[in-house]
């Protein structure tokens, strides 16, 4: 701990002790707290829940990164590096663990945590391996504390909608999903440019992103996934792209000749410290930019993958991470009818996102399209619902978005078994991966 900050005074709050100073760990958790520290600030208020709890301390390997945020926010909060969490726990005596760590630590945090007897708060994925989920899931039995994963887009108003409808019997039995799910070009480059791109630490991209789409079809149905069976293929990124400016050239040539920068601002591919989206550097992690060619890779870039559910439904799903437009097509079959919805994301000359509204097309009688609003905010409006409830929570949760460590799990072993089954070409059982008898 720093000599010149010492623990925050007792007050009544809750308490909590964030892992990973992240982008996202600011924005969901160090940001509702303390403040962003861009300015001028995303929201008007830069601190709207440091009345419902504080934050008593910050776990992070980058000093340099930490101190940058708290001369930015002008907080003094402790800061530990991660072989002394035992010592933060002992002396800020969190409530909740919060992590937004590198995917592949999550597991140490969040059992670190309920081995101390505490609420763990983990961004998705919950962690990078069936194997870790299974033994979340038999710490959280064997603890007084609990898990709750961040799975952000049940909290979007369109799939808030969608799944009322479902409940409500607008299709009948559901009997299938489609999901078409494109990452643009300049987005989906980025995750070969940082350590997502190797599945040590991020679990492939079927988990690292994925993971939120098997995670909402399963929440939308209301259904356990059982099976899977997918191809997959790096057709974009990595040494043998047919985009790759060419492995002679230097890393300057190759960031001028690189055809992804055409999605880039001018300043994106400038040499010096990567800075993020509220403008801090990582001088530890990430001091210089990666390529996005660089022979390391070893994740795929495209997926098409069949789930099938208890109950009988079955999902249609597939991904590129370099498509022309961001966004999605989403259907759900039943035996009454059907329901679907797209969304853009800004891209001429396709709709903008909150115009596409949601269609029900009932298989006996006239179709319907439901408007929807509030897609002005954060990942199509779900960010500041998903904070309100983490920070100020009430009682009620109506449609179940609060997803807990069992959740967590069947959406990492999905994304699990899409990259096992592209390897072996067989379906992959969820129960084999999660050792159970049904997969939960």
């Amino acid at each position: 701990m720093d000599d010149d900050n010492q623990p925050a005074t007792v007050t009544g709050r809750t308490r909590y002790a964030l892992c990973g100073l992240s982008v996202r760990g600011i924005s969901v958790f160090a940001g509702p707290l303390l403040g962003r520290p861009d300015r001028p600030p995303i929201a008007p208020d830069t601190a709207p829940y440091a009345d419902a709890g504080e934050l008593v301390a910050i776990l992070d390997r980058d000093a340099d990164r930490v101190e940058q945020y708290r001369v930015a926010v002008d907080a003094k909060v402790p800061w530990y590096s991660p072989e002394q969490f035992d010592r933060m726990v002992t002396e800020t005596r969190p409530d909740v663990i919060l992590v937004a760590t590198p995917d592949h630590t999550h597991v140490d945090y969040v059992l670190s945590g309920l081995t101390a007897g505490l609420d763990v708060i983990v961004e998705k994925p919950m962690v990078t391996s069936a194997e870790d989920a299974a033994r979340v899931i038999a710490a959280a039995q064997d603890s007084p504390g609990t898990v709750r994963v961040t799975h952000n887009l049940r909290y979007a108003p369109r799939h808030q909608r969608l799944r009322q409808l479902i409940a409500d019997g607008a299709v009948g039995r559901v009997t299938s999903v489609e999901l078409v799910w494109n990452v643009g070009a300049r987005h989906g480059a980025s995750y070969f440019r940082r350590w997502n791109r190797t599945r040590a630490r991020s679990g492939g991209l079927s988990i690292h992103k994925s993971c939120h789409h098997f995670d909402l079809v399963g929440w939308l149905i209301d259904a356990v996934p059982e099976q899977v069976f997918a191809y997959g293929a790096r057709n974009f990124f990595g040494a043998d792209s047919p985009h790759n400016p060419g492995r002679e050239l230097t890393a300057a040539e190759r960031t001028e000749a690189d055809p992804y920068r055409w999605y880039e601002t001018a300043s994106a591919a400038d040499a010096g410290p990567v800075r993020d989206s509220v403008g801090l550097s990582y001088p530890d992690q990430y001091p210089q930019r990666l390529s996005a060619y660089d022979p390391e890779i070893d994740i795929e870039d495209t997926y098409s993958v069949v789930v099938r559910y208890r109950g009988g439904a079955s999902l249609n799903y597939s991904i590129q991470f370099s498509a022309p437009w961001e966004g999605y097509r989403l259907a759900v079959n039943g035996t009454h009818g059907r329901l679907e919805t797209d969304l853009y994301y800004d891209v001429e000359p396709l709709p903008p996102a909150g115009s596409t509204p949601i269609t029900h097309y009932p298989l006996f009688g006239a179709g319907r399209a439901y408007p929807v609003d509030g897609e002005d905010t954060g990942h199509l409006g779900a960010d500041p619902l998903l904070v309100a409830d983490l920070f100020r929570p009430t009682g009620d949760d109506p449609l179940g978005c609060r997803a807990d460590a069992q959740a967590g799990a069947y959406a990492v072993a999905v994304g699990e078994a899409v990259w096992r089954s592209i390897k072996d070409n067989r379906p992959v059982n969820i129960a084999d991966l999660l050792r159970t008898e049904a997969g939960g």
